[in-house]
């Protein structure tokens, strides 16, 4: 059986956990606690850059959500969540590495922004660059792959709840808006989903990351 060695606060783990679901694929989930238990040997032998997640099945090993999501959709391709044109593709790829690298760097800022007064100009305008992109890859359909979910919309679908949930306002976003509504009531979200006392537990977890970067970098 797959085992899949993930974090519940973790955003990114969370990806591989609704794919695994939506897919019906059996796991068997560990816990990595992360304080400190992703820098043991045992876990270093997994990942050497010790983060989560990281998926074994049988004696292959994956790690970074994007390839594991991958390798998921070659190994277990039914329900399909990827479409089959060129296009297609493009676009669900485009939807995934926007997220990644446009909207989730903006997390901890507004996890921050929550204790200050002043808002940050430069992340809002950031965020809603990323926004009006997906808005556009979107168009009037129910899903960013169609009429059916794709790894698009898990990328992306567990970016932008936290968006919401940090104080984002979809208003200007109507597609988005309902898009967001809509996979939110899909079982995979719900079971996967943090509940306010974890939401806030993954708020601290941010800032102290992020402080002890600010340590490192000022030494």
């Amino acid at each position: 059986m797959l085992t899949f060695y993930h974090h519940p606060l973790s955003p990114i783990s969370r990806r591989v956990w609704i794919a695994l679901l939506e897919k019906s694929i059996p796991f068997e989930p560990v816990v990595v606690n992360l304080n400190g238990d992703q820098l043991k040997p045992d876990f270093l032998a997994l990942n050497p850059f010790h983060h989560v997640p990281v998926v074994v099945d049988g004696n292959f090993r994956v790690l970074e959500s994007l390839a594991i999501l991958d390798y998921l959709e070659a190994k277990y391709p039914t329900p399909a969540l990827v479409p089959q044109t060129p296009e297609a593709i493009a676009q669900m790829r485009m939807v995934q590495l926007v997220t990644t690298n446009e909207l989730m760097p903006r997390l901890p800022a507004l996890v921050l922004a929550e204790a200050s007064p002043e808002a940050d100009e430069v992340t809002a305008q950031q965020i809603a660059t990323g926004l009006n992109f997906l808005t556009e890859q979107l168009g009037d359909r129910a899903y960013f792959g169609g009429d059916g979910l794709s790894l698009a919309d898990i990328t992306a679908g567990t970016a932008i709840p936290l968006l919401h949930r940090l104080g984002t306002s979809f208003a200007e976003y109507p597609a988005i808006a309902t898009w967001y509504e809509r996979i939110g009531a899909r079982p995979a979200w719900q079971q996967t989903g943090l509940d306010e006392a974890a939401f806030s537990a993954w708020k601290r977890w941010i800032t102290l990351m992020v402080k002890r970067r600010q340590r490192q970098l000022s030494r």
